[in-house]
């Protein structure tokens, strides 16, 4: 079944391409507000939720695409859609030279609000964490 594709954007309160590089392309930098613990794999990460409730579910995802200091592309390890991935990018806003984190990722149709309210929590995390 394919999936649809959502881009969400974010303005990030940093000028620093290497701060916000490494909260989209690191273990220590994703565990701080994608899952509860992010490991590095030999070919990308393996992420880890639930932790608090004492139930976790780990999901690895493959890296599929970098480009340093611009995009970190992943795909779920057991992703049914060939076209489906999730893509974290950085760009930089030349109005106010903040980065803007544009996050790409599919869902199936009943399930686009439900994934969207899934990053704009991820979002809340990172602002918590980073202060971005």
């Amino acid at each position: 079944m394919n999936k649809r594709k959502i881009q969400i954007e974010r303005a990030l309160r940093s000028t620093s391409e290497k701060i916000i590089w490494g909260l989209i392309s690191t273990e220590g930098g994703l565990s701080k507000w994608m899952a509860d613990e992010v490991k590095e794999t030999d070919n990308g990460f393996l992420f880890t939720w639930g932790q608090e409730y004492g139930r976790t579910d780990s999901h690895g995802a493959a890296i599929v695409e970098v480009v340093k200091f611009h995009h970190l592309r992943l795909r779920w390890e057991d992703e049914d859609d060939d076209r489906a991935y999730i893509e974290l990018c950085m760009e930089k806003n030349e109005l106010t030279d903040d980065y803007i984190l544009r996050v790409t990722d599919f869902a199936l149709d009943d399930e686009v609000e439900t994934l969207r309210g899934l990053w704009e929590q991820n979002f809340e995390r990172l602002r918590q964490s980073s202060g971005l």
